[in-house]
């Protein structure tokens, strides 16, 4: 059987992050990454842009075949993890072959969620998570009339807009009352509906499929309010989770994710897990909470890495801050924080009709909580960090509010000398 120092599983931003960590500390400890997916590394984030064909397939990996043998890596790819035996450090693998671990860490991601709605199984649908789904999306696209986005997240709302562009009639599905419900409040949610009904889609909120059935090339749609929907192409696009039958019986904790804490261990000795699949303590309270963004899994990677390797320069996990860029149709949405105003705190927007330029700031004694804006210019990056700094704002937020770009860089030269 073989063996490795430290097992990688996953090969997006956190697993790489892990191997760069490692590598940091312990130039020699053998490494091993396995990984489902048959391809080099690339992002989720990458994948509307090979749908759109902005983005050749080739061209989208995170890491090339010389980054895995400069740093001495057995890259596996194509080959899932069936099953994680902690009581052997031995990891189980799809193909029937056998890892023995000394460390292992679990990126592995997460998967559509698809909803249980009956006829579902029925019917040919497309997902959006993974190099080939992207490829089989963008072939079936340029081939669609009538179109259907089922979920109005910002995987399902960037795919309405490539369909919208290759001509398609496209109708978006989504249960909440608003678009975008998990990204940005109400006021930003309407100027995107306003944007994607201009350039000729349709939108249905607050609407629930209830059934789904073949009708020869066909999909029909029958919604809650008796209305069916014919389509030739459906995207379900209603979220992702995590898949974890591997962890059966391993002994792991797992709630929505996989639990850990700030140094993003699990509840089982040598095991570390980061990125989509991971439940990490939210910067704003206690709660665990699931954080599937980029900037969190590459953090959360590093620490893991460090962790594995007895690094002593690692440092706590700060908490998950959600933080979202979003362009359409020339335009662009940010999200970065707490969407709640608390008890003290205090909400300051504006917002021009005429450019459709929205800004919103949640502040408690004089400290950023959250800000939100479309179509207004700011570093997402530099506003996570005044956040989880706690940042004293009191003598600018004045200025922050009237220029959020410039006073931001500003406060980035000054605090981050």
């Amino acid at each position: 059987m073989e063996q490795t120092q430290y097992l990688i599983v996953g090969s997006s931003h956190a697993a790489l992050e892990a191997i760069t960590a490692i590598r940091m500390h312990d130039t020699d400890g053998s490494i091993t990454l396995v990984t489902r997916d048959p391809h080099l590394p690339y992002s989720p984030t990458v994948l509307p842009y090979v749908v759109s064909g902005r983005s050749a397939p080739e061209n989208v990996y995170l890491r090339d075949a010389a980054f895995f043998d400069e740093n001495k890596v057995s890259y596996r790819p194509g080959v899932a993890l069936k099953a994680l035996h902690t009581a052997r450090n031995v990891a189980e693998l799809a193909d029937g072959s056998e890892i023995g671990y000394a460390k292992v860490v679990l990126a592995t991601g997460a998967a559509p969620a698809i909803p249980p709605i009956p006829g579902i199984d029925k019917v040919d649908y497309h997902v959006l998570r993974t190099l080939e789904d992207a490829k089989r999306l963008n072939a079936a696209m340029k081939k669609s009339q009538r179109a259907v986005v089922l979920g109005a997240g910002l995987v399902g709302m960037h795919a309405a807009e490539n369909l919208v562009k290759a001509g398609a009639n496209v109708t978006i599905v989504e249960m909440s009352a608003q678009l975008t419900s998990g990204y940005f409040d109400a006021t930003a949610a309407r100027l995107i509906e306003e944007a994607f009904t201009a350039n000729g889609a349709k939108i249905r909120t607050s609407s629930q499929v209830t059934w789904l059935a073949a009708d020869g090339d066909d999909i029909v749609l029958t919604l809650g309010d008796g209305t069916t929907l014919n389509a030739d192409l459906l995207l379900v696009a209603t979220g992702v989770r995590p898949e974890l039958d591997y962890l059966k019986d391993s002994g792991v904790a797992c709630d929505k994710g996989i639990l850990v804490d700030d140094r993003m261990r699990t509840s089982v000795a040598n095991v570390w897990a980061a990125g989509d699949c991971a439940q990490a303590r939210g910067f704003f309270d206690d709660a665990q909470v699931m954080n599937a963004i980029l900037p969190d899994a590459a953090v959360q990677g590093r620490i893991a890495g460090m962790a594995m390797a007895g690094d002593p320069g690692v440092a706590d996990y700060v908490g998950g801050v959600p933080l979202n860029t979003y362009h359409f149709f020339g335009r662009h949405a940010i999200s970065v924080g707490s969407s709640k105003v608390p008890d003290g705190g205090v909400e300051r927007t504006r917002f021009d009709e005429a450019s459709g330029r929205h800004l919103k700031l949640i502040m408690k004694d004089g400290r950023l909580l959250g800000i939100y804006g479309v179509n207004e210019f700011f570093d997402a990056g530099v506003m996570a960090q005044l956040i989880v700094r706690r940042t004293d704002l009191s003598a600018v937020q004045d200025r922050l509010f009237e220029q959020p770009l410039t006073v931001g860089r500003e406060l980035m030269s000054q605090i981050w000398r």
